[in-house]
């Protein structure tokens, strides 16, 4: 099975910015987070379901995008999600990606492995991702985005964004989808 836990934190936003939940308010995004079911359904395409209902289109929009990171840095929010991943992993069989999986989510974890990017590729990606989709974007707006939520998630006081001492670093500016995949399941097979 295959969580993107960071689907799960901008499910919680959706919800918060449904429900007009003030996004500086901790306790009540904490309370959100203890009364919010959100399922992530890896075998239907990696959907995002919040109290049942589908929310996956939803999880790349402008008010998502802005308020991901100052939702996510929220300690309560983290401590919450995080018992509610760690549930997702018991009895093995998964594959978690996200910003603090080998930190502290799943820190026995068999294989570590953190992903590089430069901002600008990321961006780039996005850009031409979002472009896919028919959205109207501009790559500087979606830079200036993932900048700040980098500053964001790496000076958060809960379970900042680091690589995992243990952690095999993949730089994956110059590689495609295919070409990193490859190089992870060599790793897995030499375990």
């Amino acid at each position: 099975r295959f969580v993107d836990t960071g689907a799960m934190y901008r499910a919680l936003t959706w919800e918060a910015v449904r429900l007009g939940t003030d996004l500086d308010d901790e306790v009540a995004l904490t309370r959100l987070a203890q009364d919010t079911e959100i399922d992530i359904e890896s075998s239907e395409g990696n959907r995002a379901i919040v109290n049942g209902r589908d929310v996956t289109a939803g999880l790349r929009s402008d008010a998502v995008e802005r308020g991901v990171s100052p939702v996510s840095k929220v300690a309560g929010v983290r401590t919450v999600l995080v018992k509610k991943q760690q549930a997702m992993a018991v009895g093995g069989g998964i594959v978690m990606a996200g910003r603090d999986i080998g930190t502290n989510v799943l820190t026995g974890a068999d294989l570590k492995i953190y992903l590089d990017v430069s901002v600008e590729e990321q961006a780039r990606r996005r850009y031409n991702e979002l472009l896919a989709l028919g959205e109207d974007v501009e790559y500087q707006a979606i830079l200036d985005n993932l900048i700040r939520r980098d500053r964001i998630d790496s000076s958060r006081s809960a379970n900042p964004l680091r690589p995992a001492d243990d952690a095999v670093r993949i730089d994956t500016d110059k590689m495609d989808e295919d070409g990193v995949v490859e190089y992870i399941m060599k790793l897995v097979n030499e375990r």
